[in-house]
């Protein structure tokens, strides 16, 4: 199943403690569920898809009803089906001339007020608007449903659909939709028992969906914190909802997943947003979200996908296809700090959304080390399950080694609670006043503790602060090089994704324990960066609604902001830097690649024969030519190549622009920021007209990355005076 990116997944997995779902059964303990994947849906009139899904099926079964074996049928983008199938049965059907291949449906993981103006898209005369076309955008939210009761997803002022959509509202008898959420579809399993509706019961897809599209509602903070109004980046826009995620199934299933992009694009939205994604990268002929995007690229849709939410360790992005649009998280200027105050009047900053306001009384401090009467002293410390002593913790404000604990607490009745925190760039919200400290601050509570009789401490509300050093990458934002193409750059952008607020679901707590009930909350994660970057998307495909998915990616990347380096290895966590809307409708020139363009891109990466077909839908056979292609030639806005570590490397980019900016106009290129040899050439061009296209090569060389280093880099930037088109160059040791 697919994996949710939000609260880096920590609130995600939580809120299936809240739901009591009963297991989905199998059919039998000897088979699973497969997707059965057939490529393209063929030309003939007469074909009638499910028709042959249904014979293949009885085929290879024996049986003459399969309405308990098949799942699900792929049949308007392209054709297949999923069913419960035996490993003999797989076997037969994988060796099938009509099937292209068979796999495992897997179960993967979900992964503003002031985030919107933040990146320049304020409300007023300088972020434009094409309200009518706006207004005909669709956006196809992949994720756990949608509140359709929201504000912010009221049709006051809206008129009636686009008539290009073909959709419908397949939500369930309580769920409506409305001239702003067009459709809904539910794609999660039925289990007895638990209502099968498209409502979101994780507060996740709310979340997401009013992030990107979301109405603009005044007056909305968390418990009078981070008030402003909430918007998304395109409000005038459609909402097309897609359910694949439930905490019942403890995830999103990949064949759902892979049903909702084969109506998504029947369906005619514009783009999608999905922030799901898999525990690591695989390859395109294993990933259905690649799988699906490719489908959707080749029918003019961009699919934005959260990068993961496994940082900051290397190498842990889960979005690596090309065709998808991948995004990092960051922060804004804004914060959450909850302050601690110890005694003796000394006060410690850490972060966490505390609305619970205990008027500074100080309370007695206990350490969780000796507050246990039955664990041994470091599970004691860290306040695990089943440690603390409520005689010892009752009344008190509880320290604990370990930020994940700190319900445990609770339930033995302290007031409050101070834990340590490996990640102090990000507040989580919790059930009760807590604080989530650095190291240094923790041990200074502990020395206090130590030192001291009788310890009192107090833990205040929390307050915002502003003109924090941003935009910074997140901690827990996934980071490259690419596992899969070590020579495509990944993730993409970065966007806001820390301490979001948006709409979310009344009927879902907003942590665990929590009895409130809200409508908007603020969640973390790549989840939220990543409908931030199709709000862009959509945002530049109402001033270009022909721009293919690879021109809007371009646009948005060589326009991206510098993002600060204070991080390990920084260009493999912010790709080509921080998203900035404004520029990005007007770039100047534009990347452009094909669906052409990729399949050799696949034939260089010896994808071949079935492998090939999975991906394209299509039985093609590669050229010499396109076998020979390397994947860093692939006409992508920046360029990555693996070197040796100390050997002398010389490599090439091929690349080709298209000019959207003006005619008669001339660019000079420009290489900043590299102890690298770097050559441009030609490094000077005159374009005519609109649309005409200039290709160059640059060629990067150096006698060994030496000193100890990884990674070099550099920027290209082409500029006529007035645009500035930059591309990032990294070059990377091998085997690092």
């Amino acid at each position: 199943m697919a994996k949710p990116a939000g609260s880096y997944c920590l609130l995600s997995c939580l809120f299936v403690l809240f739901v009591s779902c009963t297991s989905a059964a199998k059919n039998d303990q000897d088979k699973q569920v497969y997707i059965v994947y057939m490529g393209a849906l063929p030309a003939r009139v007469d074909y009638m898809p499910m028709s042959h899904h249904t014979s293949i099926l009885q085929e290879v079964t024996g049986e003459s009803s399969i309405e308990s074996r098949l799942v699900r049928n792929y049949k308007r983008s392209f054709n297949g089906f999923a069913a419960w199938l035996t490993e003999s049965e797989r076997q037969i059907l994988a060796n099938t001339e009509d099937v292209v291949s068979v796999f495992p449906s897997k179960t993967l993981k979900l992964q503003t007020t002031a985030s919107w103006d933040f990146v320049g898209l304020k409300k007023g005369k300088r972020a434009r608007r094409n309200p009518s076309i706006e207004s005909d955008t669709i956006i196809g939210v992949m994720d756990s449903g949608i509140n359709p009761l929201s504000d912010s997803f009221s049709d006051k002022g809206f008129g009636p659909p686009p008539k290009k959509w073909k959709g419908v509202c397949q939500g369930s008898k309580h769920f409506s939709c409305n001239n702003k959420v067009i459709g809904a579809r539910n794609y999660t399993p039925k289990i007895k028992g638990v209502p099968h509706s498209a409502i979101d019961n994780m507060g996740h897809g709310s979340h997401t969906a009013s992030t990107a599209a979301g109405n603009a509602v005044k007056d909305v903070s968390f418990y009078g914190l981070a008030n402003g109004t909430a918007r998304g980046g395109v409000p005038a826009a459609r909402i097309a909802v897609y359910k694949v995620c439930d905490p019942c199934i403890k995830g999103c299933t990949t064949d759902g997943i892979l049903s909702a992009f084969d109506d998504a694009i029947g369906d005619n939205v514009d783009l999608i947003t999905i922030s799901i994604g898999d525990d690591k990268g695989l390859p395109f002929h294993e990933d259905i979200i690649a799988i699906g995007a490719f489908h959707a690229m080749a029918k003019g849709i961009l699919t934005v996908n959260a990068a993961g939410n496994s940082g900051p360790e290397l190498s842990t992005v889960t979005s690596v296809a090309p065709w998808i649009f991948t995004v990092g998280a960051s922060n804004t200027n804004r914060a959450f700090v909850t302050k601690a105050v110890l005694g003796d009047g000394k006060t410690v900053v850490g972060r966490s959304v505390n609305s619970f306001d205990l008027k500074g009384t100080k309370y007695p401090v206990v350490y969780g080390k000796t507050a246990s009467s039955n664990c041994d002293a470091a599970s004691a410390a860290f306040c695990s399950p089943g440690c603390l002593d409520r005689k010892l913790v009752s009344g008190k404000i509880v320290l604990c080694d370990s930020v994940q604990n700190v319900e445990e607490a609770k339930y033995m009745g302290a007031v409050a609670s101070i834990a340590r925190s490996i990640r102090t760039d990000t507040a989580l919200v919790f059930s009760f006043p807590v604080t989530a400290l650095s190291g240094p601050a923790y041990d200074v509570f502990l020395s206090y503790i130590n030192s001291t009789k009788n310890p009192i401490a107090a833990v205040l509300k929390s307050e915002t602060i502003f003109n924090q050093k941003a935009p910074v990458i997140a901690s827990y934002s996934s980071r490259g090089p690419n596992p899969i193409i070590p020579d495509i750059l990944k993730p993409d952008i970065t966007a806001p994704g820390t301490e979001i607020i948006a709409a979310y679901s009344p009927s879902v707590p907003p942590s665990i324990a929590d009895t409130r009930h809200l409508k908007y909350s603020i969640l973390s994660g790549t989840s939220m960066s990543c409908p931030h970057v199709a709000g862009v998307a959509a945002y530049i495909k109402t001033f270009h609604p022909r721009w293919s998915p690879s021109m809007i990616q371009s646009a948005i990347m060589t326009t991206a902001w510098p993002v600060n380096a204070s991080t390990l290895m920084p260009e493999f966590a912010s790709g080509a830097g921080h998203v900035n809307p404004l520029a990005a409708v007007h770039p100047g020139l534009v990347y452009e690649a094909s669906k052409s363009d990729y399949i050799a891109f696949l034939c260089g990466l010896n994808y071949t024969g079935k492998n090939l077909r999975l991906i394209s839908g299509e039985s093609r056979t590669c050229t010499k030519a396109q076998s020979k292609s390397l994947p860093r030639n692939l006409n992508y806005p920046s360029m990555t190549a693996q070197v040796p570590a100390t050997k002398p490397f010389k490599v090439t980019f091929r690349r080709t622009v298209t000019n959207v900016g003006t005619s008669n106009t001339t660019y000079k290129a420009k290489v900043v920021g590299s102890k690298l040899n770097v050559e441009v050439f030609p490094d000077v061009f005159s374009l005519k007209s609109k649309h005409e296209k200039k290709s160059f090569t640059v060629t990067v060389s150096g006698k060994g990355l030496g000193g100890g280093e990884l990674v070099a880099s550099s920027q290209l930037i082409w500029s006529d005076g007035f645009h500035f088109v930059r591309s990032p160059i990294v070059v990377y040791a091998a085997n690092w």
